[in-house]
C-alpha cells in the first residue's frame, strides 16, 4: 500500500511539472497569480515546483517576478530532432531487410551505458522476439550493444567495465574483460557483430554500425532470429543484407566511407 502511494504521489509530480511547463509555453510569461490560476494549483504548491525548475534550469524568474520558461526545454527537444530524421531515413531499409529475411528488424542507438530501441520492424512469423521501441538493452551481450563498444577506446572501455560487470544473462555470455575486448576486435575488422544466445537463450542476432557524415557510428540495425528459425549456410548472404541496408542508410547520412 506505501508503494502505491509513493507510485502515485510522484505521477501527480510529473503531472504537475508538465503542466506548469505547457501552460508556460503559451506565453512569454507569468506571474504567480495569473499562473496558479492557469494550472489550478495552489500558489504554496507552484512556488515549490517553480523552485524545482528554477534550480533545473528550466525555468527563470525576473526582476518583476514573472515566470519564464528558459531554452533549456528547446535544447532538450531539439536533441530528440536528429533521431527524428534517423528513424524517418532508417524505416523503409529496416522494412525492406525484416521483408527479406521474414525476421525481426531492430534499430537501436547509444544511451549512456546502454543501447535504446528506436525503430522495430515486427517478424512476419507467429513466434517472435519480443521488444519495444524504447526498451533498453545492456551493450556487451547483445548484437547492438557491441557495435557502441567496437567504437570505445581503451580508456572508455575500462570505464564503463568499472560501471558495469559482466554479469552473464545465459551460458554463452562473455564473462571476461579479455574475451569481450577479442571479441571488440574481431567486430572491428569484420564489420559487425553477432549475439549468440548471449543475451537471450535461443535467440541470435546480428548488426552493422550506421555511420553519419563525420563517420561516427550514431546507431545500429540488426536482425534477430529464434535460433532454430536460423539457417547458417546463408550466414554471409545475411550479413551482406544487413550491411548493404546499414551502409544505404549511412550513405543518407553523409558518410562516405562505404
Amino acid at each position: 500500500m506505501t508503494r502505491e502511494k509513493d507510485d502515485e504521489k510522484q505521477m501527480s509530480a510529473v503531472l504537475r511539472t508538465i503542466n506548469i511547463l505547457e501552460t508556460l509555453s503559451k506565453c512569454e510569461s507569468s506571474n504567480l497569480e495569473n499562473l496558479a490560476k492557469e494550472t489550478e494549483l495552489p500558489k504554496a504548491t507552484l512556488l515549490r515546483f517553480l523552485s524545482s525548475l528554477s534550480n533545473l534550469g528550466y525555468v527563470w524568474r525576473d526582476d518583476a517576478d514573472r515566470y519564464h520558461l528558459t531554452l533549456k526545454m528547446f535544447s532538450v527537444g531539439s536533441r530528440s530532432l536528429k533521431y527524428m530524421d534517423l528513424i524517418s531515413t532508417a524505416r523503409p531499409f529496416a522494412q525492406e531487410l525484416c521483408k527479406s529475411l521474414g525476421e525481426t528488424v531492430h534499430m537501436g542507438i547509444l544511451q549512456d551505458d546502454s543501447a535504446v530501441y528506436v525503430l522495430k520492424e515486427e517478424s512476419s512469423y507467429t513466434l517472435r522476439m519480443y521488444s519495444r521501441v524504447g526498451k533498453m538493452i545492456p551493450l556487451y551481450c547483445t548484437a547492438i550493444g557491441k557495435i557502441f563498444l567496437s567504437q570505445m577506446d581503451d580508456a572508455e572501455l575500462d570505464s564503463y567495465l568499472e560501471r558495469n560487470p559482466l554479469k552473464p544473462f545465459t551460458v554463452k555470455s562473455i564473462r571476461t574483460k579479455d574475451a569481450l575486448k577479442e571479441e571488440l576486435e574481431r567486430i572491428r575488422h569484420r564489420g559487425y557483430s553477432v549475439d549468440d544466445e548471449e543475451h537471450e537463450a535461443q535467440v541470435m542476432c546480428i548488426a552493422c554500425p550506421i555511420k553519419d557524415h563525420t563517420e561516427k557510428t550514431v546507431a545500429a540495425i540488426s536482425v534477430s532470429w529464434p535460433v532454430f528459425r536460423f539457417n547458417s549456410d546463408d550466414f554471409d548472404l545475411t550479413v551482406k543484407k544487413i550491411k548493404t541496408a546499414a551502409n544505404r542508410i549511412s550513405e543518407i547520412l553523409g558518410s562516405n566511407e562505404f
